[in-house]
């Protein structure tokens, strides 16, 4: 099993998947950097007071704005007069770590539901959306369409990390070490499993010689299935529900009934 998680955050999943049995190969699709500038966070920092409202998307925000708070000197109880809104439990647990009540988490951790969610409580309302460089616009289109103020400051950015391209052509091209499965837990992990390789590339390493052979994408949700669709790459595997436990349970709901048990990663 191929896991494509930033190293920070690859831990979880691939310790699920080695309880399981498996064979893990960590492969990272996107590293983390600092934005190209700190000066639209630093801004909305300042004038916390102005806000009703704070949106977290991921935990990489959350870690990325509380420590561009400790940087500032700020305190979590700067953050104490918002409604905070997280989109998905693992989001919500990291800001609960540091002491803040969440007010809303979605029952689907998309961001159709962040706005379902919210939309009827916004109106008039300030709105600071701590997210990545570059994310899908629903929820700030969708948050000003329904009154409300948004401000949308970007925390950190995704890149592909260079030196997996390299180790990725050599995994898949070694048939005693290819995987069953590659894991894809955002769009971000799909776009740069296509800049890694190439397009032609990326379709040629998820291309099945027979329905059940070759290397299969498991996909964390909906959003993720639809960019892998974009490049017309297969969705051989979809998380009921949108988290890393829900992933597990759907890779071991598709590979697990082969028999291998899990083929040649397992």
């Amino acid at each position: 099993m191929l896991v494509s998680r930033a190293k920070k955050q690859a831990g979880v999943l691939s310790s699920e998947l080695r309880r399981l049995g498996c064979n893990v190969i960590e492969i990272p699709f996107i590293e983390i950097h600092k934005p190209g500038s700190y000066k639209p966070l630093d801004a909305s920092l300042r004038n916390l007071a102005t806000y009703d409202w704070l949106i977290l998307t991921s935990v990489n925000g959350v870690e990325a704005l509380f420590e561009r708070m400790a940087k500032k000197k700020l305190e979590s109880a700067a953050l104490g007069h918002l409604e905070v809104a997280a989109i998905g439990p693992a989001t919500r647990k990291a800001i609960e770590e540091h002491g803040l009540k969440v007010a809303v988490t979605p029952k689907e951790y998309i961001a159709e539901s962040v706005v379902s969610a919210l939309r009827r409580r916004v109106k008039g309302k300030r709105v600071l959306l701590v997210r990545a460089k570059v994310a899908r616009d629903v929820i700030p289109r969708e948050l000003r369409k329904a009154g409300a103020e948004v401000d949308v400051v970007e925390a950190y950015e995704t890149v592909a990390p260079k030196s997996s391209a390299a180790r990725l052509r050599a995994v898949l091209a070694n048939k005693t070490s290819r995987p069953d499965a590659i894991t894809f837990t955002s769009s971000s992990t799909v776009k740069n499993f296509v800049g890694l390789l190439g397009l032609r590339g990326a379709r040629a390493a998820l291309k099945k010689s027979s329905r059940d052979q070759g290397v299969c994408s498991a996909s964390i949700g909906p959003v993720t299935s639809a960019t892998l669709r974009e490049f017309e790459l297969p969705v051989d595997i979809e998380a009921r529900e949108y988290t890393i436990p829900g992933l597990v349970a759907a890779i071991v709901k598709k590979l697990g009934g082969s028999g291998l048990p899990f083929a040649h990663g397992f």
